[in-house]
Order: C-alpha cells, then sequence, then structure tokens
C-alpha cells in the first residue's frame, strides 16, 4: 500500500512518517513545503507547495497513493484571523485541490480536522455534535471537511484537540514543550485556567489515524486523550513531571490576553466511536512520561 502524508514537517505528520515507515508493508510517502526535516528512514519525501494546483498534480503523479493523509495546514489561530486569504488559500483551497489530484487515482483520503469547528460552548463533543465556529481558523478547517465528505471520494474526517509531543527539528513547538522549556529557564508564566480541552499524544493520534485510513472508514472520527483538563491544571502536570517549579505558573483567565483569534471556551471530545475501532489513548501522565523518555 502507497501512503501519501501531507504535513509531514509537522509533529503529527512526523509521526505519521515515523509508524508507518517502520511497517514493511507499507510505501511511505512524505510531502511537506521547503526541505524534509524529518530523521532519516525508509521513506521518501517529496516538497511541494499546497496552494499550487499544478504541484499538487505532479505529486499525485509522482506518489501514486492509495491512501492520502491530509495533515497539510495553517494552524495558528491569530495568525489566520490576521491573514484571512493565506489561511483560507492553505486550508480550504489546497485540501480542493489534493482532492481533485486524489480522484485521479482513486485514492482513500483521510483529512485532519480540529475541536476549533465547535464553539465551545457544550463540550466534550461527539461526532454528531453540530459546529460553530467562532475564528476564521475553525471556519476554514469546516468548510474544507465540507469539501471531503462531498468529494465523492472515500474518505474520512479525524477531528483532534490540543496535540502535544516531541518533534524532530520542529518549527512550532506545543504547550508541554513551552511550559518545560519556560520554567527550565526559571520564566514565571501565565496559563488559562477558564477553558478546557482534552489533550492529545501525538504519538496517540498517529495510531488512531491510521486504525482508520487502514481499514477505510468512512465519516467522522473524534480523537484525544479522555481526561478534561485546563491549559493550566496540564501546565502543573508538566512541572511536577519533570520536577519544575510549579511556583512560576500562574493561573489566569482569557481576558488577561489580547488575541485576535477567539478561542472556544470548553471542547474536549467524547471518543468513544473512536474505542469501538480499536482507539486507546494514553493518560496525561502516560504521555507526558513518553515525552520525557523521548527528551532524555
Amino acid at each position: 500500500m502507497r501512503v501519501l502524508i501531507t504535513g509531514a514537517n509537522g509533529l503529527l505528520g512526523q509521526k505519521l512518517v515515523s509508524l508507518l515507515s517502520g511497517m514493511h508493508e507499507i510505501t511511505t510517502i512524505a510531502t511537506g513545503r521547503g526541505p524534509n526535516r524529518n530523521p532519516a528512514g525508509s521513506y521518501s519525501y517529496l516538497s511541494a507547495d499546497l496552494t499550487h494546483p499544478e504541484e499538487v498534480n505532479q505529486l499525485i503523479r509522482d506518489s501514486r497513493p492509495d491512501v492520502l493523509i491530509h495533515c497539510g495546514a495553517m494552524t495558528q489561530v491569530d495568525e489566520c484571523e490576521l491573514h484571512p486569504d493565506q489561511c483560507w488559500q492553505a486550508n480550504v483551497s489546497g485540501t480542493e485541490y489534493l482532492l481533485a489530484a486524489a480522484k485521479t487515482v482513486n485514492a482513500y483520503f483521510l483529512y485532519v480536522s480540529t475541536d476549533f469547528v465547535f464553539d465551545g460552548e457544550n463540550g466534550p463533543y461527539g461526532e454528531n455534535d453540530l459546529p460553530n465556529p467562532i475564528s476564521h481558523y475553525g471556519r476554514s478547517k469546516l468548510e474544507a471537511e465540507s469539501l471531503v465528505l462531498n468529494s465523492g471520494l472515500k474518505a474520512s474526517i479525524v477531528r483532534t484537540v490540543l496535540v502535544y509531543g516531541v518533534a524532530h527539528d520542529p518549527s512550532r513547538s506545543n504547550i508541554v514543550l513551552w511550559v518545560k522549556s519556560s520554567l527550565e529557564q526559571h520564566k514565571p508564566i501565565q496559563v488559562v485556567n477558564d477553558q478546557w480541552r482534552t489533550p492529545t499524544l501525538a504519538e496517540d493520534l498517529a495510531f488512531g489515524c491510521w486504525l482508520v485510513a487502514k481499514n477505510r472508514h468512512q465519516g467522522i472520527f473524534h480523537l484525544s486523550g479522555e481526561e478534561m483538563v485546563s491549559p493550566y491544571s496540564l501546565a502543573i502536570k508538566v512541572a511536577d513531571c519533570f520536577q519544575l517549579d510549579r511556583s512560576l505558573i500562574s493561573a489566569v483567565d482569557v481576558s488577561t490576553f489580547t488575541q485576535p483569534g477567539k478561542r472556544p471556551p470548553r471542547t474536549g471530545f467524547i471518543i468513544e466511536k473512536a474505542k469501538g475501532i480499536g482507539f486507546h489513548p494514553k493518560s496525561i501522565a502516560e504521555g507526558l512520561a513518553i515525552v520525557e523518555s523521548q527528551l532524555s
């Protein structure tokens, strides 16, 4: 089976490349914008800008995927709010170009989406709950979901929440690594205590995506951790795991920060459907222990 992973330089993309390239029955093709930032391994890497349809068409001709896992996206909420056209081009147009090209090889299409398609008034959410995004980022991801579900391809949507983990040569950090780094430098940090999420270990998400993709499941799946926590309480868990000074962490409410993009107050996912196909995420304590072992 030939599997193409977009956004392969990101955290989830790297975990998928690592997972699938270790399977002898899979030919793994990774793609991202610019040079490869993954460790060496038994996969091929093709550089492509998904906002250029001619590059997308060439990518599909060269990779000929049976399965396409689309992780590539513009995900910085504030950047999406400040640059809506760029966000739409990356998240909606790029998905549209990929879908059109995937049709030429009849590839199965898995699209990675977000809890930010919800307004956060009634979390945690199941797959049948009605989306109502409150940011441009959320609206762009919901529009892309619609394109995927109406594409005529065999396809699925995998939504996830607050992904954390360790990447090789990362372009961006995540909440766990940011808290750890700040506390190691003895920097006081303010972390919101009036938002709620179900944080997701990147390895769990990669495995869950593969469970959906390898069996060609169709429809929407919610993949996340099970523990509902505030970012502040997650930060405290990080401090304790790495034996750092939790007194440097201050709990604040969201009004403390001026952010262009609105965040849903309470999301988190109900993952019973995913459990039914074999998805069983690790606890936050187990996830942090994995991060600790990888960093050491």
